[in-house]
């Protein structure tokens, strides 16, 4: 089985550029790589994202929001990340199912049992086996996407046009999550060099792939292999 690992953090926290260096480096590394990004990654995934992201789209439900996010993601995880990860590629993905638990769920206050219920629905069980969490002051991150906005790089989209406080609590979300499953996140202070993260968490990464080469593969008992 391949290494899954995905993204995390508030907005403006870097998440797309450390994904981008880090598939660059494993490239050159000679391994198999495989970059994508969540709400999209698929034909059917992007045309979702335009959805959640327009900004006339300000009446949106909550729970619009989840089944979307999660709709996308069950065509994402049968179309691209399964697939890459039987045939042992590492996939680098930018946010997965823990971004729904952290906005649509801290943020928004949805009930976080029926979000993971409806994620195992969506995704057949796989989690990353490390989400690697970019952690970012709020009101930082906010500006910087800001600056990016009015010298016309990267999206401003509907989701960052919520409140601040929201955006705190998605943050706190983040932070509730890793505390609770401290192996299998990676937290990297954003404030740091763009230098600086990304050699942490290639460190990291290549020591998860290294162990993941030398073990064994374990299947279930219809021969399939199972995400560890």
């Amino acid at each position: 089985m391949g290494l899954f690992v995905t993204f995390e953090g508030p907005e403006g926290s870097g998440k797309t550029t450390q994904v981008r260096l880090l598939y660059a480096s494993l490239v050159k590394e000679g391994l198999s790589v495989v970059r994508s990004r969540e709400p999209g990654g698929t034909c059917i995934g992007e045309q979702v994202r335009a959805v959640l992201h327009d900004l006339g789209n300000q009446g949106m439900l909550p729970i619009t929001e989840a089944l979307l996010y999660s709709a996308a993601r069950a065509q994402h995880v049968s179309e691209v990340i399964g697939p890459a990860l039987e045939r042992d590629a590492i996939v680098l993905c930018d946010r997965f199912a823990e971004s729904t638990f952290a906005y649509q769920g801290y943020g928004h206050g949805l009930d976080l049992e029926a979000l993971e219920r409806i994620t195992r629905f969506a995704t057949g069980g796989l989690r990353p086996d490390l989400v690697v969490y970019l952690d970012l002051d709020v009101d930082i991150g906010l500006q910087r996407k800001l600056q990016d906005r009015r010298e016309g790089k990267g999206e401003w989209n509907r989701m960052d046009q919520q409140s601040v406080s929201f955006h705190r609590r998605v943050r706190e979300g983040y932070l509730t999550m890793a505390r609770q499953e401290v192996d299998r996140w990676l937290i990297v202070d954003a404030s740091r060099s763009v230098e600086e993260m990304h050699e942490s968490v290639r460190a990291r990464v290549l020591s998860l792939h290294a162990l993941r080469v030398r073990r064994p593969h374990v299947t279930c008992s219809g021969g399939r292999p199972e995400p560890q």
